[in-house]
């Protein structure tokens, strides 16, 4: 049963949003502790954990489409896209959608739509170094990760790496992924990657679209 999430509090820090813009506007990526309400990462960590239990949860690949693969090699998460079925999917949902509209209005971005599915690394798993999304190939603009998992161990590994925009070898940013921290990057200029993890990895990512259609057909997400 889906634990109920409290509502008095914002799901996410209101002077995010200033500080994020500014961040993507200066390097292009942006790193804030505790900026989602915990109570809101606690039913959002046990909602995954819970499909990670039962076998909720599919094998993350690599593309899409046609060209999707799946490579233990390059990427060991398993997900879950989010669909609303939940008050705490709801809430974080809706907070994307307010951060989405403040990033049209300061940005100019004509970002569209919002898609993140849950992920869950076992330890041992990890993500090489990539790019969300390929400059002038796809629609994918701004990408996000939520961090969802409590009391994260110093020794607990699991880091995302960013990279910096013109020198991928550069190191820019080490973000634990403890509850509460929120990322967000450009989705077609900040390589990053998560390092093998040595303990249970929990994490919403997802992605700020916009409407890459062409002859009148929607460009599909995911």
């Amino acid at each position: 049963m889906t634990p109920s999430v409290a509502t008095s509090s914002p799901a996410l820090q209101p002077a995010t949003q200033v500080a994020l813009v500014d961040a993507l506007v200066e390097q292009g990526w942006y790193v804030g502790r505790g900026v989602i309400d915990l109570a809101l990462c606690d039913a959002l960590n046990n909602e995954l954990l819970h499909r990670a239990a039962y076998n909720g949860l599919d094998e993350a690949g690599i593309g899409r489409g046609q060209q999707h693969l799946l490579r233990k090699d390059i990427r060991g998460d398993a997900i879950h896209w989010l669909d609303r079925e939940s008050a705490a999917q709801r809430r974080y949902l809706d907070a994307m959608s307010e951060l989405q509209q403040a990033l049209n209005h300061a940005l100019f971005l004509g970002l569209f739509e919002y898609e993140a599915h849950f992920a869950h690394y076992p330890p041992g798993a990890f993500y090489q170094r990539h790019l969300d999304s390929f400059r002038g190939r796809a629609n994918r603009v701004i990408s996000t990760v939520g961090y969802l998992t409590p009391d994260w161990p110093s020794d607990g590994g699991g880091e995302m790496v960013i990279y910096h925009p013109d020198d991928p070898s550069q190191e820019v940013a080490r973000v634990v992924p403890e509850a509460g921290t929120f990322a967000c990057f450009l989705s077609e200029t900040i390589p990053h990657e998560v390092l093998p993890t040595r303990c249970p990895r929990t994490s919403i990512a997802g992605w700020f679209r916009s409407n890459a259609s062409l002859g009148g057909v929607l460009d599909p997400a995911r």
